[in-house]
């Protein structure tokens, strides 16, 4: 394979693949075009004969074997040589032809032949019937870097219809990230339906009123906010999800974050402490007081949450959050202490391990392996349970040198609700500025992991927290174009930091941008905000967040 970067440019591909070879023709695609899927691709050869024809209006038949191709169509096989999400995309005289080495890996390679195709590609109808549709000839062979290419996505703090969750699975299979985590739960809403518990939706999922900004912010949005997926809503986002190759991760979060919870139940609450039956679901941001009980009634309630989970989401992970857990109620809640003195434990610090090993077992026992943000590390860890770093790098070393895997999405470097421009015309400046080009030079692995510790490192993921995320314009707007440079690292960043070619990512930037907005993506422009898009500071404040511009973001 020859260097990729004259070819990638050309070709506009993104992430880049590791390596190309271009040819002098193309390969036409015609009404009498069929796509051929051999065994195991027949769902690869659906979802693309949808896609292409919404957007070519082509009809694309079904080939019955790889030669009825005939010049013109698309071959689709697997090919047990390669790993399981490797592809060679061939496109020379004879046709089109993707293997992979396993569904994946073919599917992997649709998507780079609909990034040959140009924008137009990603259109849900045709804009010209009679226009040619073409493939360059070009050999392409490419694998991913990482096994976890994750994007996180919170619904709880401002609530995602079905159709915009939907939206985003296909956005991220356009960038080759396979795993999308739910964050499902927080002190703001619960939005997923358990049928043993229905108040954690009938009230749980409503708040009467929504912060406008950070939490010093004097602004409110005075009206309710909420909603939820039904058992069936998650169904079909999880069978959606399977269909482009991304796995989902739920994320219920215990023993902090959990207002929303104990508003609906409050004997979930330390009762023993303050009067949880005052609790609404909560209005604002920042780390809330109210957690869990470590009561066996909390146990068996979340248990039962699980259990139903388990039921909806068939992935090998899930998420318990665990982070940003107070402990002033434990410290005063006489029955606290006394599991404290009933379990040996030395202090509050020790009752959360209890608290999060308890589900660990649990889930074990169940096949299932338990993820935490990287605050489970405290007090001790089940050997089989991993961790989501996020602040900063410290968890993941420390969590991959105790043997644990470990997934890397420090808040300095992906958290993609920080600004992207040191300036205050940013919408809610928030946070670290991370710039398209820091997030393209975003090393997942840091190099104090020796070459056993770092393949702990099951991959990276960004995170859209979405405390000043209303709807998903600004999500958009956060997201893009920073997740394209992401999906690279995440895919294809093998080269150190400093090394990449920023300047060739641009390039390639020009031809995805016109594929962004095909897909109708509410993206950043590369010159700043538009005057629409600018929200002044409230008056008296420092940036729109009643804070200094620079500093940590409000929470996870």
């Amino acid at each position: 394979m020859t260097d990729v970067t004259d070819v990638t440019s050309m070709t506009g591909l993104i992430p880049a693949p590791r390596g190309v070879v271009a040819g002098s023709g193309e390969v036409r695609l015609t009404a009498h075009s069929r796509i051929y899927a051999g065994t195991g691709a027949e769902g690869v050869g659906r979802w693309l004969r949808t896609a292409l024809w919404q957007a070519t209006g082509l009809p694309l038949g079904e080939g019955r074997e790889l030669d009825d191709t005939d010049g013109d169509g698309i071959g689709l096989q697997l090919d047990p040589e390669l790993a399981p999400e490797e592809y060679r995309l061939v496109s020379d005289p004879s046709g089109v032809l993707i293997e992979g080495g396993s569904a994946a890996g073919v599917f992997w390679g649709a998507q780079t032949l609909r990034q040959l195709l140009g924008a137009d590609a990603f259109r849900k109808a045709p804009l010209d019937r009679e226009r040619t549709w073409a493939v360059p000839h070009v050999t392409v062979e490419d694998r991913p870097r990482f096994r976890w290419r994750g994007l996180m996505l919170d619904v709880a703090r401002h609530f995602m219809p079905k159709e915009g969750v939907l939206r985003y699975l296909d956005l991220m299979a356009a960038h080759k990230l396979n795993v999308f985590h739910f964050h499902l739960t927080d002190d703001q809403g619960w939005r997923v339906e358990i049928k043993r518990y229905p108040k954690l939706t009938e009230i749980g999922s409503w708040r009467a009123r929504t912060k406008i900004g950070h939490r010093a912010s004097p602004l409110w949005e005075e009206k309710p906010h909420g909603g939820f997926y039904t058992q069936d809503d998650i169904r079909e986002i999880v069978a959606y999800a399977a269909e482009r190759h991304i796995s989902v991760v739920p994320e219920i979060d215990v023993p902090g974050h959990s207002q929303a919870a104990i508003a609906a139940y409050p004997e979930l609450g330390n009762t023993d402490v303050i009067d949880t039956t005052s609790l609404s679901v909560w209005d604002t941001w920042g780390i809330n007081q109210n957690v869990l009980a470590p009561t066996d009634n909390t146990l068996r309630f979340y248990e039962g949450v699980f259990e139903e989970l388990l039921g909806l989401f068939p992935g090998e992970f899930v998420h318990v959050g665990g982070d940003e857990c107070p402990k002033e109620q434990w410290r005063r809640s006489p029955a606290a202490r006394a599991r404290i003195e009933e379990l040996g434990l030395a202090d509050e610090d020790g009752l959360q391990s209890w608290f999060i090993g308890h589900f660990d077992k649990w889930l074990s026992a169940r096949g299932r392996r338990l993820i935490g943000w990287d605050e489970i590390l405290e007090g001790g860890l089940a050997p089989g349970a991993a961790v989501s770093s996020w602040r900063g790098y410290a968890g993941g070393i420390t969590a991959a040198r105790a043997g644990h895997d470990v997934v890397m999405c420090p808040e300095q470097q992906v958290y993609l609700d920080h600004r992207q421009h040191g300036g205050t015309d940013e919408p809610f400046p928030i946070g670290y500025v991370r710039t398209l080009e820091d997030v393209f030079r975003f090393e997942p692995v840091p190099p104090e992991l020796g070459p056993e510790e770092a393949r702990h490192v099951l991959g990276t993921q960004a995170n859209l927290w979405t405390e000043v995320m209303e709807d998903t314009a600004r999500v958009d707007y956060q997201a893009f174009p920073r997740l394209a440079a992401f999906a690279e690292v995440a895919w294809s960043a093998l080269s150190a930091p400093a090394e990449r070619d920023f300047a060739d990512f641009e390039r390639r930037m020009t031809a995805h941008y016109g594929r962004l907005d095909a897909l109708g993506v509410g993206y950043r422009p590369p010159a700043g905000p538009r005057p629409w898009q600018r929200r002044p500071a409230p008056e008296g404040m420092t940036g729109s967040l009643g804070r200094p511009i620079e500093g940590p973001p409000p929470n996870v």
